[in-house]
């Protein structure tokens, strides 16, 4: 089963790109998300919590669920799809918990970004308050279940945001709704506003365990020459975290991992934006920062750089 939390609206009889209610959707394999998928937010999370339990640790049912929350100009198709890259991806390797994802309300056009920003803000709250909170709300001494975060493209920008607006409610702000590890992947938020103190982003370091960065230079899509974004400043995901970040956070260069093993003619400009969901290292590494087993300096397939932090890179 595939688990959605989906706020775009509906119209004739399929989900839109408009912002709409929350749906909790069970999509059966090999289908595409439809209204007829939805279920009860009560039966839902049952389910959910059910196939999250991965084993238990002194007696005690231990699990993970991985929140998905995708980029923009993705259709329900497009996010469905990538949340089975994922889950078959991250199975391979080891992972025995679940996957949910956001669908937040985008469209299926690039020129549609700055709409598709203005989507994501009447919608981002919903991943706090109606997803990490409620399963924050059920944990338990008897079952403890660790919940994580990977975030692409514009979608670091919704988890941002949506950690911020959410310390500005006091009944959100007051609980405990903490993650393990967010992960962002080709993120589309100012590397300038992820520094340590940065009003923007301290909700986001505040509410989380680890906060892991993967960004690739040769990313075009995130360049300032795109039409489509222009006036915005650097981004995380193409040029990596600033130089004055808390200790919890960590860079992973991808840029000389992808221009020698996915792109060496740095033709595929698309790619250099996507690669990472059917990327066999990429997904290995996400394994071991969701296992949390083993120290981040010391994951199978990480090397030190000289700018002090680590790079991507295959097993020999």
């Amino acid at each position: 089963m595939t688990y959605i939390m989906c706020v775009r609206n509906i119209t004739k009889g399929r989900f839109g790109n408009e912002p709409g209610a929350t749906h909790f959707l069970d999509v059966p394999s090999g289908q595409t998300p439809a209204p007829a998928h939805k279920t009860s937010k009560r039966d839902w999370i049952k389910s959910v919590q059910k196939d999250a339990i991965t084993g238990s640790e002194s007696g005690v049912p231990v699990g993970d669920i991985l929140f998905y929350v995708h980029g923009y100009n993705n259709t329900p198709e497009q996010v469905v799809t990538r949340h089975r890259k994922l889950q078959n991806g991250l199975a391979k390797h080891g992972y025995k918990g679940t996957i949910i994802s956001f669908d937040w309300p985008s469209a299926d056009t690039a020129l549609n970004y700055l709409e598709d920003r203005h989507d994501a803000k009447q919608t981002m709250l919903r991943l706090v308050n109606e997803g990490i909170k409620t399963f924050a709300s059920l944990q338990r001494p008897d079952c403890r279940i660790n919940q994580h975060i990977l975030a692409h493209s514009m979608g670091c920008y919704v988890v941002r945001e949506a950690f911020d607006d959410a310390d500005d409610i006091a009944s959100i702000a007051q609980k405990n709704w903490t993650v393990s590890q967010i992960m962002f992947v080709a993120g589309d938020v100012s590397s300038r506003a992820m520094r340590d103190g940065a009003s923007k982003s301290s909700s986001l370091y505040r509410h989380c365990v680890r906060m892991t960065n993967y960004y690739n230079p040769y990313d075009n899509v995130l360049t300032l020459a795109n039409v489509k974004r222009i006036g915005v400043s650097p981004r995380v995901g193409r040029i990596g975290l600033p130089d004055r970040v808390p200790s919890k956070a960590v860079d992973i260069f991808c840029g000389a991992y992808y221009k020698e093993k996915i792109d060496p003619e740095l033709t595929a400009l698309r790619k250099a934006h996507t690669w990472y969901f059917d990327d066999d290292v990429f997904l290995r590494d996400v394994h071991h920062t969701i296992d949390g087993a083993i120290d981040r300096e010391k994951i199978p397939g990480r090397r030190p750089t000289s700018k002090g932090n680590l790079a991507l890179t295959a097993l020999d």
